[in-house]
């Protein structure tokens, strides 16, 4: 087998190393911001969901005065009875959806996981490339 030789001098190798690497943080930084951009969206749909049960809860707590009054003249029950039980069907109702926003919520991993592994794979590489 013939073997190839490359003429370049050690500062132009140097040089190339150092345009690839700067080209290669270039792209790990472009990543973690899509990453990170991904789950940002992400945890905002979750906040969404909590402050669509945080609205429910409230509007719960508005039907209970309604509901005193209309349940009262319509089936002769006490006040207190019947905004009791619409207001714990309401307000269950909101806990389940902050429940449920807030778990989803604190499974979201901001870190960029993906453009960690592969900066320190590049890390391995460069250090390989100088020895």
């Amino acid at each position: 087998m013939t073997q190839v030789r490359d003429e370049r001098s050690l500062g132009d190798l140097f040089g190339d190393l150092s345009r690839q690497l700067t080209t290669l943080i270039r792209q790990e930084i472009e990543l973690a911001r899509t990453e990170m951009t991904a789950k940002a969206t992400s945890a905002g749909r979750d906040a969404a969901v909590i402050g669509a049960g945080g609205a429910l809860a409230y509007g719960g707590a508005l039907v209970l005065l309604g509901a005193a009054v209309l349940i009262l003249i319509q089936l002769g029950l006490d006040a207190w009875l019947s905004a009791l039980i619409v207001g714990i069907v309401a307000i269950a109702i909101g806990y389940v959806l902050i429940d449920r926003g807030r778990s989803r919520l604190s499974e979201v991993d901001m870190a960029p996981n993906r453009a960690i592994e592969t900066a320190k794979d590049e890390a391995e590489w460069a250090k390989e490339q100088l020895k």
